[in-house]
């Protein structure tokens, strides 16, 4: 009796330092930072959902005061129209067809109220109407917020990707977590790598 009661204290210790081992090697590396990602990705959408949604109130300000400018607001709307419409889920972030589809429509959506701001300029009693200074002043800071939000998603990324392709935790990740694919992150628009041209 006393023999198999030394024996199951054996086994449960034996079992309670390979437990121990097994969570400092990193086995639970590849779930965490893959809910850092999704998290991070999560805050991403939130705040190009937060952009979108200020936008029909920018527009309708502006054409308030510019009628005439009916073609930029135009593209402000439809391509508001287009990223609304891309549908993004968790699966996003490791599809690259998708994630290339979001991240294209949502820079067509910054060239558009880029456009929209610029044609602003042309439009004194606009530049200093309350409801658009506020707007403007909101919409700066959401356009902060998602540079904010794009960089620790792509801090999250990188490093839920470095732990998939090295060791352990590529073979941690190979055996306990097949599923887990490397994700997707946000590219540099093209031209983005020249200043832009200056007229005076």
């Amino acid at each position: 009796m006393a023999m198999a009661l030394s024996n199951r204290v054996r086994v449960a210790l034996t079992g309670l330092i390979l437990a121990f081992g097994l969570s400092a090697c990193g086995i639970n590396n590849v779930p965490t930072l893959e809910e850092q990602a999704k998290s991070s990705w999560s805050e991403v959408q939130n705040q190009y959902q937060r952009r979108a949604d200020l936008i029909p109130n920018l527009v309708e300000t502006v054409k308030g005061f510019a009628q005439q400018e009916r073609e930029v607001l135009i593209q402000v709307t439809e391509a508001r129209a287009k990223a609304s419409a891309v549908k993004v889920d968790a699966s996003t972030i490791t599809d690259p067809e998708k994630f290339r589809q979001f991240q294209e429509a949502q820079n067509q959506l910054s060239g558009a109220l880029g456009r929209l701001l610029v044609t602003v300029e042309r439009y004194p009693e606009l530049k200093s109407n309350a409801n658009f200074l506020a707007l403007q002043s909101q919409l700066e800071g959401t356009e902060n917020r998602i540079a904010v939000a794009r960089r620790d998603y792509i801090e999250t990324v990188r490093a839920y990707n470095t732990e998939l392709r090295t060791i352990p935790g590529r073979w941690i990740a190979a055996i306990l977590y097949p599923q887990a694919k490397p994700m997707e992150t946000f590219a540099a628009v093209a031209g983005s790598d020249r200043p832009p041209a200056v007229k005076f």
